[in-house]
């Protein structure tokens, strides 16, 4: 390992370690485990530290081949200092990827790059490549591995106490995954494979003379398991399955096969989800076993799954070399082995109340709740648009800068130009020299890039949680010669920048509501054009109806109808049906505009001019009362 940092030339990674006993945090044992194990040499590891610290004995811990550095906290690239750790900074300096999942992913995947003969790392991602794809806010599996179970042991690292307490929600719900069976694609032949495993273990049984048999170390099912999930790693060691089972397996049903047992975390093979998972339920079990060991029989899967984790190829060495100890896999006894249903099913159930509201039955479609509303004084208000005929040069600006650059049919091309005149001219209405613009949920950049160009005193940054959208908006700003443009792929969550304004061009579902609070929160302008109503619903952060008025007057369901019809505005519906949308997307998003004047904004919703230029063609326009 090297003494001193060089100059950069290659991507830098940035690691959290703790203010209070200077070690690394979860996420940050969780990535330096995974560069161990994909033995990546790609990246220039930096730990940030608050305070100025003593390192080494930290540096020691790692491998060798990676060069580690430390920084602190002030001096880190404005990019990074405006995200959530970990982030990797690439070469450029200007494409920041911030939040676990999304660091994780890019790792695998530069690896992958520089050797692509490693299937055993490729094949972390999963099934299609999906594995911790879906961001927190949408994904509950995700949410659970990212955030809520590595927050549950940090907890527990800096509060040991808690273990008197009852086992963590977020514990439990993996107790409760792991005991389900699982499903898996092609899974028929594994299924009869065991099947044939099972009767052949029962026929050794019933020709064994002997009063007390030998118990069986683990249940047999493991082992066939294991092997198939092993086999998917290539291992030389592991015997394949039989390729055709004789016709007494073969005539029965699919319904009556064995169930699958999870071997891993997200099924029969190892994927990003065990990485994230090993450092956390290591320290956790840990912790178990030194203050409270009675707890861990209520845990017999999660142990069978920690053990199993251990015999992946790799991993044993990976946990020595970033410092991670791991101890010796237990074996649950078949006592042991039952399912914790009191725990789970009591922890689970507590879950569904508090995300379920009981309401009373309603009768559905929009005319009942619009006029529920009207009855209670609210209907759907529209403000005058200020610049209806304002329009970007679009004839002299360059061509990378025109939606046409994309795969895009002319008249959707100009239907777009029509999108950017609007917001874009908004932005410039409220932009002063030295502010910051964030472009949420930016794409390929289509709003970012005009905005940066046409602000030329002003930082844009795009901020995308997909790598394609964002590499592409790159390509296009470098091939612009753009200068004060910024890049970060993360979920919205991972972004805590300052800034004075932020815009989104169709932010999909609750993505609008996300932006908002984003602006809210750091008491910026917003101008939002919102997108696909219909996938608005409760999420962690949000419940609707959003603002005190719609809640004292709508259930949440009625919310859901207005909602649902708020989409029926494409063309090719009758006007009456359009009209009902229209009047239910003013309804949804007065609803958010009322949310927000209760944090000291001014809000109004317009509507693009022309109309024509899309289906969902409403925008809120807000600004903190003290700007006005």
């Amino acid at each position: 390992m090297k003494e001193a940092c060089t100059q950069q030339h290659r991507p830098s990674l940035y690691l959290q370690v703790s203010s209070q006993d200077d070690q690394p945090c979860l996420h940050t044992s969780i990535v330096l485990f995974l560069l161990s194990y994909c033995e990546c040499k790609s990246f220039k590891v930096f730990l940030v530290f608050t305070k100025t610290v003593n390192s080494e004995s930290l540096k020691k811990q790692l491998p060798d081949y990676l060069e580690v550095c430390d920084i602190q906290y002030e001096e880190l690239h404005p990019l990074v200092k405006g995200c959530r750790l970990p982030a990797c900074l690439d070469e450029s300096g200007n494409l920041c990827r911030a939040g676990l999942a999304v660091v994780l992913r890019h790792i695998v995947n530069t690896t992958v790059v520089a050797d692509p003969s490693r299937n055993d790392v490729l094949s972390l991602l999963g099934f299609k490549k999906t594995c911790l794809k879906a961001c927190a806010e949408v994904s509950k599996w995700t949410r659970l591995c990212e955030l809520d179970i590595p927050s549950a042991v940090e907890e527990l690292r800096h509060n040991p106490s808690s273990l008197d307490l009852q086992l963590p929600p977020s514990i439990l719900t993996l107790e409760q995954r792991l005991a389900e069976p699982v499903k898996v694609h092609n899974d028929d032949k594994i299924r009869r494979q065991k099947l044939k495993e099972q009767r052949r273990v029962e026929n050794n049984k019933s020709n064994t003379e002997s009063d007390s048999p030998p118990a069986l170390s683990h249940p047999v099912s493991d082992g066939l398991e294991l092997r198939t999930a092993l086999a998917k790693l290539s291992v030389d060691a592991v015997p394949t399955l039989t390729t055709r089972e004789n016709s007494e397996i073969r005539k029965v049903m699919t319904k009556d096969l064995p169930p699958l047992e999870h071997v891993f975390a997200e099924g029969l093979f190892f994927t990003l989800t065990d990485v994230v998972l090993l450092p956390c339920i290591n320290l956790y079990l840990a912790s178990l076993r030194g203050q409270a060991v009675t707890a861990l029989h209520r845990l017999p899967y999660l142990q069978r799954w920690y053990r199993r984790v251990q015999e992946v190829p790799g991993v044993l060495r990976a946990a020595k070399e970033c410092g991670i100890v791991l101890s010796s896999p237990v074996v649950p006894s078949q006592a042991q082995a039952d399912p914790p249903t009191r725990d789970v099913s009591s922890c689970m159930q507590e879950q569904e109340e508090q995300e379920t509201t009981k309401e009373p039955p309603f009768v559905g479609g929009p005319r009942p709740t619009m006029g529920k509303l009207k009855e209670n004084g609210i209907e759907a208000e529209f403000a005058p648009h200020p610049c209806p005929s304002w329009t970007l040069p679009w004839d002299s600006l360059p061509e990378a800068m025109n939606p046409t650059e994309g795969k895009m049919s002319d008249i959707r091309a100009v239907r777009k130009r029509q999108q950017l005149n609007n917001l874009v001219a908004m932005v410039k209405e409220m932009a002063k020299p030295g502010n910051t613009v964030v472009d949420f949920c930016s794409g390929t950049g289509h709003v970012g890039i005009v905005l940066a160009h046409s602000l030329p005193d002003c930082q844009v940054i795009l901020i995308e949680n997909k790598e394609e959208s964002l590499v592409r908006a790159q390509k296009r700003s470098v091939e612009l010669g753009l200068k004060n443009i910024g890049f970060i792929q993360a979920n919205l969550d991972y972004f805590s920048g300052q800034f004075e304004i932020g815009v989104a061009l169709h932010a999909c579902g609750v993505a609008t509501d996300m932006v908002m609070e984003h602006c809210v929160q750091v008491g910026a302008a917003f101008v939002i054009s919102p997108c696909c109503y219909g996938f608005i619903q409760n999420a962690i952060k949000f419940s609707f109806p959003r603002s005190k008025r719609f809640q004292e007057t709508l259930m949440y369901k009625e919310h859901m109808i207005l909602c649902r019809f708020a989409d029926q505005t494409a063309p090719q519906l009758p006007p009456e049906r359009r009209l009902i949308g229209k009047q239910c997307m003013g309804l949804v998003d007065l609803d958010r505009s009322w949310a927000a004047e209760t944090h000291g904004y001014s809000v109004k919703v317009l509507t693009m001019e022309p109309e024509s230029c899309s289906p969902k063609n409403n925008m809120l326009i807000g600004r903190p009362t003290q700007l006005n």
